[in-house]
């Protein structure tokens, strides 16, 4: 290991106490699946189905302009026993908007997802994964905690194919490992420009993800179930 990547990991153990949850610590057999830019029809619905027959759950951190356009779709998600979380109110950089904007965000966007989820919303994922210092404290100030993650898909790619999705999402998996996966795209009408969507078939990747998972003996959980028997591992992760 190099001496750079020594001292990275000696400063985000050091800045654990800014609490972002990165991976669980558990002795029980499952990963942590996580979903963003949902929810949408015809994508999230059958991720939920697949689920329910594999008798897993997951974490949605969702978008509150594809929630306005479908809260039909976010209560079968909370009815089918998943977790909701947020994303965004849309999913522009939060670090590149003024702090006040910031603050208004995080508790009007966690107050207006609680009233429509009718439950309690705990975690918040930063587009992109950008936090500064001052928007972590803003996230903790709304009532939630943020949350990244190790592994991903790949299906925010249109580079790769669906094996090089497979691994990728492999690649580290062990027990309380956090998986990153994407029920949708964010695009103009979330605020952003990221490109063209990939073409991705997003029900096989699950199923080929979780398969591959099963293999090692480990079911899909969602964030907070996996937290019932087991206790977060945090770190503090800032972009520079």
């Amino acid at each position: 290991m190099s001496a750079r990547s020594l001292l990275v990991g000696a400063a985000r153990k050091a800045t654990a106490f800014a609490g972002t949850v990165v991976d669980v610590r558990t002795t029980a057999p499952e990963f942590v699946l996580t979903y963003d830019d949902g929810p949408v029809a015809g994508t999230t619905d059958h991720i939920l189905s697949v689920l329910a027959e594999r008798g897993g759950t997951a974490t949605f951190f969702v978008l509150l302009t594809r929630v306005r356009a479908d809260p039909g779709l976010l209560a079968a998600l909370v009815d089918a026993g998943h977790e909701v979380a947020l994303h965004g109110v849309d999913h522009r950089d939060l670090t590149t908007l003024p702090l006040d904007e910031v603050r208004r965000r995080m508790h009007d966007g966690h107050a207006e997802l609680e009233d429509v989820a009718g439950r309690p919303v705990r975690w918040y994922r930063p587009p992109y994964g950008h936090q500064t210092y001052r928007v972590w404290r803003s996230i903790h100030a709304a009532g939630m905690t943020p949350v990244l993650w190790g592994p991903t898909t790949w299906d925010s790619r249109g580079d790769v194919t669906q094996d090089q999705r497979v691994a990728a999402a492999l690649r580290g998996a062990r027990r309380g490992t956090i998986l990153l996966a994407h029920d949708g795209y964010a695009d103009a009408h979330d605020g952003v420009d990221d490109g063209p969507a990939p073409q991705v078939d997003r029900v096989e990747l699950l199923t080929r993800v979780l398969d591959g998972y099963a293999e090692l003996g480990l079911a899909s959980r969602s964030l907070g179930d996996a937290l019932t028997v087991g206790s977060p591992i945090l770190e503090g992760r800032f972009k520079r």
